[in-house]
């Protein structure tokens, strides 16, 4: 039997990239998967369909995690579709470079809605249907550790959700929900190819402060979701797993 067989899972941010990939895996895994989008309805409904075609199941949920109601319907979508939740995983986020003289209010604000805000309002959501042996997984960053400079705002958010992470794990270990974080270090996703973080001397810089001696793929990040998802991960709970290649 899978590991995930009978679980329901909601993947925030999961038309591209690292949300994608843990949508897939999870699914491969028996997870019946909520797709959430916040934009691309197009992406949701490829990853809905290569879940599909490997025989899982999953359904495609648009919802801007940054708005209370979007939040609540994002769960509530999994409710009514799948009849119960054990797993979210939040991984919607934002990211931009900016020097300290280039921040400004919208900056600020436009990373802290989606990466922290999105974040505790899909969990409260969440948590009115997460029973014994629920986890929630969130997706920080490697960021929070190394400070790389131009990323004040956006590291400022990850540092918050790894706190966010220890906070949740003692106020819901009480009922048996576990709450842990993955930190992945530079991803190559189309968001890094947009940025034209790929192919710079960014990318050079990361590889060359990476004992592994690459940056990861989506699949990297996945697998450790997966795990953190499911009853391997029985005893952990408030940890912040660095899935960098050995970078921090």
């Amino acid at each position: 039997m899978s590991k995930l067989t009978g679980k329901v899972a909601v993947v925030t941010g999961a038309s591209k990239g690292i949300g994608a990939a843990i949508a897939k895996a999870l699914a491969a895994q028996g997870a019946s998967v909520v797709v959430n989008y916040a934009s691309s309805r197009a992406g949701a409904d490829k990853v809905v369909a290569d879940i599909t075609a490997a025989g899982g199941k999953a359904v495609a949920v648009g919802g801007d995690v940054s708005k209370a109601a979007d939040a609540k319907g994002i769960i509530d979508s999994a409710i009514e579709t799948y009849g119960r939740l054990d797993v979210l995983v939040n991984n919607s986020g934002v990211y931009e470079f900016a020097t300290i003289e280039e921040i400004t209010e919208a900056h600020f604000h436009k990373h802290f809605d989606v990466n922290v805000l999105g974040l505790l309002l899909v969990t409260q959501a969440a948590v009115k249907h997460l029973g014994e042996g629920g986890s929630i997984i969130n997706v920080s960053s490697v960021a929070s550790r190394i400070t790389p400079p131009t990323t004040t705002v956006y590291t400022a958010t990850k540092g918050a959700v790894d706190a966010i992470t220890g906070v949740l794990a003692k106020e819901l270990g009480p009922r048996k929900i576990r709450v842990n974080s993955v930190n992945p270090g530079m991803v190559e996703t189309e968001g890094a190819h947009s940025a034209g973080v790929i192919g710079s001397d960014f990318e050079t810089w990361a590889i060359s402060t990476t004992p592994l001696g690459r940056i990861g793929q989506p699949d990297d990040i996945a697998d450790v979701v997966t795990f953190l998802a499911s009853n391997d991960a029985r005893w952990l709970t408030g940890e912040s797993l660095i899935a960098s290649g050995g970078s921090r």
